[in-house]
């Protein structure tokens, strides 16, 4: 069973909608302890990521996924949900993360190295490039995927970057170490590689992996 963790800034919908699709089931909840009897979790989110964070702070949510992933239990965060899984970021103001991932998420320049002025938000579709083998990629095609954000992450650990994608810079796009994964883009709105990447997951959940990579 995957929970879907409902901290009042997620597209649950679409999210729950698409695992219907591929045959996973699942539960919404904001109660930690229901969420604590599923055997992996999706992180969805649309905002910003400080009001994200208080949020998840003010629930007891923060501390409940911190101990989520040093159990080695399958996590999955999406858009704003895979921001949150780094350090800190730079949105608004100077905020912590949930520290699972090494990097801080910073804002699109808008401005390219030519001194040419491009559009932000990222949003469309754009193609992945792979960069390592990882399971969350089994038999799924580097194609194209749908991205809405002003922000990207920035790391210096290139053993997390399992695929990018180019927006007049390197993004981030699918990220992981050990039971940690997660998408830049909406895995639910990306067609047939967003289901197979949401199907992998699953398979992993299903099989009780803890060690993705």
């Amino acid at each position: 069973m995957i929970g879907i963790v409902d901290y009042g800034m997620g597209n649950l919908h679409s999210v729950s909608k698409a695992l219907e699709r591929i045959g996973l089931p699942y539960l919404i909840s904001e109660d930690i302890e229901e969420l604590s009897k599923t055997d992996g979790l999706l992180l969805p989110g649309v905002g910003a990521f400080p009001d994200a964070m208080e949020i998840l702070n003010e629930t007891g949510k923060s501390e409940f996924l911190k101990q989520w992933a040093a159990d080695e239990k399958p996590l999955m965060g999406i858009c704003l949900g895979m921001q949150l899984l780094f350090e800190e970021s730079e949105e608004h103001r100077q905020t912590l993360g949930l520290g699972l991932l090494p990097g801080k998420v910073t804002k699109f320049s808008g401005v390219t190295s030519e001194g040419e002025s491009y559009k932000i938000p990222h949003m469309g579709w754009n193609q992945l490039q792979f960069h390592q083998d990882h399971a969350i990629l089994h038999e799924v095609e580097p194609g194209y995927v749908y991205f809405v954000h002003s922000y990207a992450v920035q790391t210096e650990d290139q053993d997390i970057l399992l695929a990018t994608s180019d927006y007049h810079q390197d993004v981030p796009a699918i990220v992981g170490r050990g039971s940690v994964v997660g998408t830049q883009f909406h895995p639910e709105k990306s067609s047939q590689v967003g289901m197979e990447l949401l199907k992998n997951f699953g398979l992993l959940v299903e099989k009780g992996v803890k060690q993705f990579d």
